[in-house]
């Protein structure tokens, strides 16, 4: 293998760390909340904040993250962001305090929104187009994907000896990548002068995303018709600017659009499907934290598998159909627990669909993280995969929100998982209908790359 080649593995090795550690972080605090409310005499109130606090911040600061990214340097972005990651890490271990924890949490959130876009616009930028970026995004959407599981694992194992280690799992991570990434990540550059900053669009933005996603979190109309106005105000705004955070043009795209609506109900689906599998998985079978943790690991090998595979079957199969066709899989997976009772078997009902959920899940994240960032040049990754990761995280909140009000319909408990349950198939099919009709529209031309001739494009 050329040093090159070395260089650029090992680059991609630490982004897709970091965004594991990123994405570790939003399931970690689930299984380790009850220990932290008995220890410190937290009412629920306050525990919930501990979760929804980094979900909000996260959710609320991606598009700010990718424009910075552009602007700025996206290494020097990735970096510096990681490092208050770490900090606040290593803070919210030592703190005592609630509303102390909570803040270092809503900081970590808004540190995860700051290196997510970066990492993803570093490694759109450091492999080429075509088969081998094909591949590290599957090895990136790998990192995702099965992070949140591996959070639900290591959160039920840490908390058994003392929930302190919950926070400060993250912290020699992040600092032995900040302590080599320097070392093998390219610096890159910013192509064309720095624009001005659109202070007014990133308020605008940012505060319609935070409020959005506390209105679902919380069911909260004022806060959601807040949000509206603000969305709709930056929407105004950004037609009006020279410079706009988010030039409305790109939406002409058809493809992006496409991937971008497919994405969220991606996450509405998977991240609404496992927040109820794992109370039903406690709440109806009485399975411990620990034991549910283990219970989801063939999911994520799963994932693991089929995403390592993702690049060879994008390659032969095209974009369109590799997505439509995991999110068909992931629904099917997820259906299959519709054949869960009061006391479904393990072996025979739950691991199945389990696997199933993985094997779609670990092939729709990587066609649809592709499409996304494939369809603007690379001046504009950072704004790309700023959008993707925005879908994904708004998505979550949507998913959890819509079927946490489904399971309090029915009058019966069993019967609310069951209909929560077929939503969030009903959310996974929606996406394979959005993927397989908006994806077939092709990738508006791109600009030559000024260092090399880009290769043919992934067919639809």
């Amino acid at each position: 293998m050329m040093r090159s080649d070395r260089r650029a593995t090992a680059a991609l090795v630490l982004l897709c760390t970091a965004v594991f550690l990123d994405s570790m972080d939003l399931s970690l605090m689930g299984v380790a909340l009850p220990a932290i409310g008995t220890d410190l005499a937290l009412p629920d109130s306050t525990l919930q904040w501990l979760m929804s606090g980094y979900a909000v911040a996260y959710g609320g600061f991606l598009l700010l993250g990718g424009r910075l990214a552009d602007l700025f340097g996206r290494r020097r972005m990735f970096l510096a962001a990681l490092a208050v990651f770490a900090a606040a890490s290593l803070a919210g271990g030592l703190l005592s305090d609630g509303w102390l924890l909570v803040a270092t949490r809503v900081v970590k959130g808004i540190a995860a929104a700051l290196t997510a876009p970066a990492a993803l616009a570093l490694i759109t930028t450091t492999f080429a187009e075509g088969p081998r970026r094909n591949r590290a995004l599957g090895v990136y959407a790998l990192a995702g994907a099965t992070g949140y599981s591996a959070g639900l694992i290591a959160s039920g194992l840490l908390t058994q000896v003392n929930w302190r280690l919950v926070f400060f799992l993250p912290v020699p991570v992040a600092l032995l990548v900040l302590a080599v990434a320097p070392r093998v990540i390219p610096a890159g550059r910013t192509d064309g002068p720095r624009t001005g900053f659109d202070a007014a669009g990133a308020g605008a933005v940012t505060g319609g995303v935070l409020l959005l996603v506390y209105a679902l979190t919380e069911t909260n109309w004022l806060a959601g018709g807040a949000a509206f106005l603000l969305l709709g105000g930056f929407v105004a705004i950004e037609r009006r600017r020279r410079d706009p955070l988010v030039p409305l043009g790109v939406f002409r795209s058809g493809r992006l659009t496409s991937a971008n609506l497919a994405a969220l109900a991606w996450a509405c689906a998977t991240i609404g499907w496992q927040f109820v599998a794992v109370l039903y998985l406690q709440g109806v079978l009485g399975y411990s934290a620990l034991a549910t943790g283990l219970g989801i690991v063939p999911m994520g090998l799963a994932i693991v598998v089929t995403a390592n595979l993702a690049g060879g079957l994008i390659g032969r199969w095209g974009l369109r159909r590799s997505a439509a066709l995991g999110l068909l899989v992931q629904g099917a997976g997820i259906l299959l627990f519709l054949r869960a009772g009061a006391s479904g078997d393990y072996a025979t009902v739950l691991l199945p669909a389990l696997i199933v959920h993985g094997v779609g899940n670990g092939l729709s994240f990587p066609s649809l993280n592709i499409a996304a960032v494939g369809s603007l040049p690379d001046d504009r990754q950072g704004l790309a995969s700023g959008l993707v990761t925005s879908a994904v995280q708004v998505g979550a909140g949507i998913g959890v929100a819509v079927l946490a009000a489904v399971m309090a319909i029915p009058a019966s408990p069993l019967d609310g998982y069951r209909a929560a349950f077929l939503s969030a198939g009903a959310f996974s099919l929606l996406g394979a209908f959005t993927a397989y009709v908006g994806l077939r529209v092709r990738a508006e031309p791109r600009a030559p790359e000024p260092t090399r001739t880009a290769p043919t494009s992934t067919r639809a």
